[in-house]
């Protein structure tokens, strides 16, 4: 497990640099085989929730990646207790899509309410189907 905290912006890029370093370290020290796809969605998801704690919250944000029931699971806390939803599709918006990005490419995604503020967690699968199928999610 690795933790760390955010408390800008420009700090993103090191959330994703964070999280291709704790998967390497998986793959070497652990022999856990992790794919360049699953390296990408991971690097992805870090960057969408900590871009949405560092954009809508106060305060700093933590970061924690740990591997659990085969997956990654990536947890980001904030100070802001409104809970994030996911956007109907519209053509027209632009932007304001990282959580239904986060909800197409993890296994599961749980967004729960703390006594301050709010912490999201999602699991992003470490194998790669044999079969080539997109890996399902709950939402819960």
């Amino acid at each position: 497990m690795v933790s760390a905290a955010f408390d800008g912006l420009a700090e993103i890029g090191l959330a994703r640099d964070l999280a291709r370093s704790f998967l390497a370290e998986v793959q070497a020290v652990h022999g856990l085989p992790v794919s360049e796809r699953v390296m990408g969605m991971v690097q992805l998801v870090v960057s969408e929730l900590v871009t949405n704690a560092r954009k809508y919250a106060p305060g700093p944000c933590l970061l924690t990646l740990e591997i659990r029931q085969g997956a990654v699971e990536v947890t980001v806390w904030d100070s802001e207790p409104v809970l994030p939803t996911a956007r109907g599709t519209d053509p027209e918006r632009v932007g304001q899509h990282g959580l239904e990005l986060v909800m197409a490419v993890c296994r599961s995604i749980e967004v729960h309410r703390e006594p301050v503020g709010k912490r999201v967690k999602a699991a992003v699968t470490l194998a790669d189907d044999p079969r080539g199928d997109v890996a399902g999610r709950q939402l819960g």
